[in-house]
């Protein structure tokens, strides 16, 4: 597939907001590993605490002892919660801690329904995978686990229909979510909250990709005022070095798995609490703190809607920036003006949201710039850039994008650049 739209590079290196190649060309990376390099590329500070870690030498994985790391890092992560989060229990990715909020959420209320969101994604372990919006990644592994129903994204009266029946152990959601980048108003929020507590389900917020900064809070949920009963983390806690997850939540939620002697060991994961991905952790936190992450993020946000909103009232094809903070959908539809119109509609009759990926791919051949088309059959790109982005990459990106559009709205030209791309790729494959 990466062969077919010419995507194929070999990377030799990463610096910051950087790619390189081995024939030395420099790509803007705005897609930073789906949110794992929220950093950057070789953040000197986590290069530097993962080799002392390396050189102290650490007892790793002793299985039956008290580490001091992972007991660090989570006191590190509750202190940044709300007041009610008491608990952690770390995994190695952010599918392991839906995994785990699953299992706790029905041992904590004794109830079996999960419910989740349309589009939603929360990873692709068979558990995670039944809470699953799309049906491209469910297709093919049936059955799933009972008793998972979908709502539609944001809607607080299918929310309460289900929560009445009294059977509920969770609602599970995105604050943003990654497959199009679509949000909720504040409102279906603190709706969502008072249902779930009126009949006794748990809220858990999956904040995956959305959390750590992303939004310019340190976990989103906290735009909208809520206090979820669990949240999940991974992705950025790793510094883009060690795989790393964690599942945070209240005592109750962990005291009714955990609940005696003999349940001491029900859940577990064996390299979930290993000594490199905890010093990862700490050191990722500390650069936060150290480099005003939240704050530039605020910033950066700020910039790239001053610079990308003007392109919306310039070009028809563009119909709305939406996202927070460093999370920006760029969402794509069909033009006013009838000769837009018709070529639009030409490209989309080939395939569906082929649109999109018609702005992706020069971002890419043209400008040097890695992005991503939101999610199949959706007209919205989604950007991702590391949360260490200034100005000169927004300029960058703003300017690029802004000559992708023109030559979309002038003529023919982008259409054969896509199709001479396919063409290239499928006669590199024929090759192979």
């Amino acid at each position: 597939m990466l062969g077919q739209i010419e995507f194929d590079r070999f990377y030799v290196k990463g610096e910051g907001c950087y790619l390189i190649d081995d024939k030395g060309d420099r790509y803007l990376d705005f897609l930073s590993g789906f949110g794992v390099f929220a950093l950057g590329r070789g953040h000197p500070a986590i290069v530097q605490a993962l080799h002392d870690a390396l050189d102290a030498d650490l007892p790793n994985l002793v299985q039956m002892d008290c580490a001091l790391l992972p007991g660090v890092l989570a006191q590190e992560l509750v202190a940044r919660s709300h007041p009610g989060i008491e608990r952690v229990f770390f995994t190695n990715s952010g599918a392991e801690a839906v995994e785990s909020a699953i299992k706790f959420a029905r041992s904590a209320t004794k109830r079996t329904r999960i419910l989740y969101c349309d589009h939603a994604f929360h990873g692709l372990t068979t558990g995670a995978l039944s809470l699953n919006g799309g049906r491209e990644f469910r297709s093919g592994f049936g059955p799933l686990l009972p008793g998972c129903d979908m709502i539609p994204f944001g809607d607080a009266s299918a929310l309460a229909r289900e929560l009445r029946r009294g059977d509920v152990a969770a609602f599970i959601a995105e604050p943003i979510q990654g497959k199009g980048v679509n949000m909720a108003s504040e409102d279906f929020w603190q709706e969502a909250q008072s249902l779930c507590r009126r009949h006794k389900a748990l809220m858990i917020l999956d904040e995956v990709q959305a959390g750590m900064g992303r939004s310019g809070t340190f976990f989103c949920h906290e735009q909208f005022g809520i206090t979820p009963d669990i949240i999940t983390v991974s992705k950025a806690l790793s510094g883009g070095y060690v795989p790393v997850g964690a599942m945070l939540c209240t005592e109750t939620v962990s005291d009714s798995v955990f609940s005696s002697m003999d349940r001491a060991v029900v859940h577990s994961s064996t390299f979930s609490t290993n000594q490199l991905a905890m010093v990862a952790g700490l050191a990722t936190l500390q650069a936060f703190e150290d480099e005003d992450i939240l704050d530039r993020v605020r910033r950066t946000g700020k910039a790239f809607t001053k610079a990308l909103d003007p392109l919306v009232e310039k070009y028809e094809f563009l119909h709305e920036v939406r996202g927070m903070g460093l999370m920006i959908g760029l969402v794509f539809g069909e033009p006013t003006t009838p000769a837009l119109r018709r070529r639009f509609r030409m490209i989309e009759a080939l395939r569906s949201a082929l649109f999109s990926q018609m702005i992706v791919l020069p971002l890419f051949h043209r400008h040097r710039i890695l992005t991503q088309v939101a999610a199949d059959n959706m007209n919205v790109i989604k950007l991702l850039p590391p949360l260490i982005a200034g100005d000169d990459e927004v300029e960058l990106f703003a300017d690029a994008l802004d000559d992708v559009l023109s030559s979309a709205q002038q003529g023919s030209s982008l259409i054969f650049e896509f199709g001479k791309t396919m063409a290239r790729g499928t006669l590199h494959k024929a090759r192979l």
